[in-house]
């Protein structure tokens, strides 16, 4: 299944210019490397508000499946799972659940990690962290959102 991807890096620092965004640029090197196309990548503040716009534009341009990637830690600012929450349909616990447990592998501090998965508008911190969480949860996608695009049938 060729899944067409969106990539959100949401970061104050980086969406103003006090450093380069590394996050989005891997999360697009691993999406490619899954041979997924990536249609569009994206820097934006901690603002709700600019990751639920980025997230909905993302899908109006077609992307079955977008990407985040920064603000999900415990800072005031993180608020990355709150703003998908607000448009979320459905939640998929299981992704973050995986992302976490195996993460906990890696470093203690996985365990403050909010990630998430969630289903919007029925489709669904470190660069090497983003991608490493991406490959625990990566045989699931597909799947998923072929489940989701599918139409439903009346009796």
């Amino acid at each position: 299944m060729q899944l067409n991807v969106g990539i959100i890096t949401v970061s104050d620092r980086a969406s103003k210019g006090l450093y380069d965004d590394l996050g989005g640029p891997a999360l697009q090197e691993a999406s490619v490397g899954y041979g997924w196309n990536v249609l569009e990548s994206v820097l934006v503040p901690d603002e709700i508000q600019d990751i639920q716009r980025a997230i909905r534009s993302l899908i109006s341009k077609g992307c079955s499946l977008v990407l985040t990637t920064g603000g999900t830690g415990v800072a005031l600012r993180d608020v990355t799972p709150e703003a998908v929450r607000e448009i979320a349909i459905r939640e998929l616990p299981g992704f973050g659940e995986q992302m976490r447990m195996e993460s906990l592998k890696i470093t203690p501090n996985a365990i403050l990690s909010r990630n998430l998965a969630a289903v919007v508008d029925h489709l669904p911190g470190k660069p090497r962290g983003a991608v490493e969480c991406l490959g625990f949860v990566v045989q699931a996608i597909p799947h998923c959102v072929e489940v989701l695009q599918e139409v439903p049938t009346s009796c």
